[in-house]
């Protein structure tokens, strides 16, 4: 899963890091300490070079990832949740309903009967 890379080799690998470690309790803690920076250094610095906050480019790594399990697994929506790195559930199905504009359910009837239907052609 590949977002927007910057120049910005200090945050280039904070993002490195994140696209393996999403799951880990508090990531954007992590890649604040990874940075080497203060946090609010980090904050303005991720902010400035990836047009994103930190904790929403965790959350859109997130929300790929689960989209993929959706899709592709029959994993209760709880189970995908806690795969991708939401202990709560119910305020990963409020996140993903609202950026992605169907509930994880919703999303798993529509996407996961499009793939299967691509694949047998």
């Amino acid at each position: 899963m590949r977002f927007r890379q910057t120049d910005d080799a200090v945050i280039n690998r904070c993002q490195k890091w994140a696209e393996f470690n999403y799951r880990t309790p508090s990531p954007v803690a992590a890649m604040t300490k990874l940075s080497g920076l203060s946090e609010r250094s980090f904050v303005r610095r991720f902010a400035k070079a990836t047009e994103m906050k930190a904790i929403d480019y965790i959350h859109a790594l997130r929300l790929e990832a689960a989209k993929e399990l959706l899709e592709t697994g029959d994993l209760q929506v709880e189970a995908v949740a806690n795969e991708v790195g939401y202990e709560d559930a119910s305020f990963f199905g409020r996140l993903f309903r609202r950026k992605i504009g169907l509930t994880p359910q919703q999303y798993r009837i529509r996407f996961s009967a499009l793939r299967r239907a691509l694949s047998r052609d």
